[in-house]
């Protein structure tokens, strides 16, 4: 085994385009200060909705926060869905789950539209009792599966969570992915048609009059300024403003390792225990080798006497859930946490935007700050533009249908494909009931009558192809994305569909 260094696996294994400094004045129609995956997703999905954007980043394009990630895509976040629930109320909650899972959606259509070659891999994710636990809390446990499960996400309370065989949830529809070599591809078709990528270039100021970065003796005037810089810079915010926000923000230091494993020693997927701080694991099967990595110790940033030691007990911990690793890298990155455990994203002063605090879910949060930047860019409205607001100051005043208000944003239209069915077998099926359920890893519209019969259709409206949902009222299947429906047996009654849902079995 060499020594690892601190060099993290994803820069190791992947190399990026070197992009020069900003060299001349220019302009454009957005600047975008900060090369993670926040800043490059934004400037990408900015130039392909026809704006021209200015990518700035001081260092090299995802090789801080970004290059030194354990890269999980999970719509489950660090503070508990249970405590969410009666923090922020029913709705909020389950907005906060969806906005992870929109951004999973938006990474997994870029990757499929682009053809991005990324490893990436749907995998199920588990929440378990600590290993070395004596007496775990079942009920708390299962009572959070509850929870999730109501809320529509796919979770199941399983005794023995394989591998770590300690009580625990299991989350369907999460998913790792190679961060760099997705990035890769965005950050390549950023350059051209007005649009820049500069490395090597520090942002000294945001000017006024007009609007523009002030990088040494070169300026990028623009119409909008996106800050994805970790933590924000003060920018067109006034220095007591910026103050204040920076007091809502915890930073954290936390480490990981990775190493390689013999095959199939334990399943593909991502683990996280109760403990505090907890250790978080994921293991992904390759071809010659599984790699794994784990991560852990957080502390508050500044705060350890020996940051060795961390690395010590990291290399402990691995070594003796897989004693025959092969560990070669470690390194360590840092995540901020927000004084009510949701991140900050959204418009910081007039014609700023700025994101932050994503925890311990910067893969996720950082994708959905961008499309939530690219909205706010060209006025489309967001459905998480308030849960985010940098200036919230309170969530469960009032009666929001979220689901309702929210229905014709794009995510929406394909949430059921990445929220989960209601179940996974007939037996959850009453008399007179509609369901969608997964049944043999297919997405069915099953529906049983009065007298017992069940009638399994295709899920999948033949119109556009988003998912059909059960009308308890009426008895009908119905498209939330163009208004189809169809009657039990999948007979069209009302259009665009023209064709009957098909049956199966």
């Amino acid at each position: 085994m060499r020594h690892p260094d601190t060099t993290s696996y994803w820069i190791d294994s992947q190399s990026l385009p070197v992009y020069s400094a900003l060299d001349r004045d220019l302009e454009v129609d957005v600047a975008v200060v900060g090369g993670g995956i926040t800043g490059i997703t934004t400037a990408y999905l900015l130039k392909r909705a026809g704006r021209r954007v200015a990518l700035v980043e001081r260092r090299r394009s995802a090789s801080v926060d970004t290059g030194h990630t354990t890269a999980h895509l999970t719509c489950v976040t660090d503070a508990r869905l249970s405590d969410l629930v009666e923090r922020f109320g029913r709705d909020h909650a389950q907005a906060v789950w969806d906005a992870g899972l929109a951004a999973i959606a938006q990474i997994d259509e870029l990757v499929t539209g682009e053809n991005i070659q990324c490893d990436l891999t749907w995998i199920p994710a588990y929440l378990h009792a600590p290993i070395y636990e004596a007496q775990p809390d079942v009920e708390q446990l299962s009572a959070e599966a509850r929870v999730a499960a109501d809320l529509g996400f796919d979770a199941e309370y399983v005794d023995q969570v394989p591998f770590v065989e300690r009580p625990g949830v299991r989350f369907d529809g999460q998913a790792i992915f190679h961060p760099r070599k997705y990035l890769r591809a965005l950050l390549e078709a950023i350059p051209g048609d007005g649009s820049h990528v500069f490395e090597y270039t520090t942002v000294e100021e945001v000017s006024d009059k007009p609007l523009s970065v002030v990088c040494g003796p070169h300026r990028v005037t623009c119409g909008r300024v996106v800050l994805a810089t970790h933590t924000p810079l003060v920018g067109r915010s006034s220095l007591i403003s910026a103050t204040l926000f920076q007091t809502k923000l915890a930073l954290y230091t936390t480490y990981a390792m990775a190493g390689r494993i013999p095959h199939n020693v334990a399943p593909a997927g991502s683990y996280w225990d109760t403990a505090d701080p907890y250790n978080y694991l994921r293991v992904e099967h390759r071809h010659d080798f599984d790699l794994v990595i784990l991560g852990g110790n957080d502390h508050k940033t500044g705060q350890a006497e020996d940051t060795n030691a961390c690395f010590g007990r990291l290399e402990k911990t691995i070594r003796r859930l897989f004693p025959d690793v092969d560990v070669t890298h470690r390194w360590s990155g840092q995540v901020i946490e927000t004084h009510d455990g949701l991140p900050f994203i959204g418009e910081t002063a007039d014609a700023q935007f700025a994101a932050t605090g994503f925890s311990g879910n910067g893969m996720t949060f950082g994708t959905l700050a961008a499309m939530m930047a690219c909205d706010w860019s060209t006025g489309r409205s967001n459905p998480w533009r308030d849960l985010f607001s940098p200036s919230r100051t309170g969530l469960r005043g009032g009666v929001w249908d979220y689901v309702r208000e929210n229905k014709d944003y794009p995510y929406y239209l394909i949430r059921d494909r990445f929220a989960g069915a209601e179940g996974k077998s007939l037996r959850a099926l009453g008399r007179g009931e509609g369901k969608i359920l997964e049944l043999d890893g297919k997405r069915v519209a099953a529906f049983r009558d009065r007298a017992g019969t069940v009638t399994k259709l295709s899920a999948i409206c033949t119109h556009l192809g988003c998912v059909v949902d059960w009308n308890v009222a009426e008895s009908t299947w119905d498209c939330p994305c163009h208004g189809s429906r169809f009657d039990p047996q999948g007979k069209v009654i009302a259009g665009p569909a023209e064709s009957p849902l098909n049956r199966i079995g």
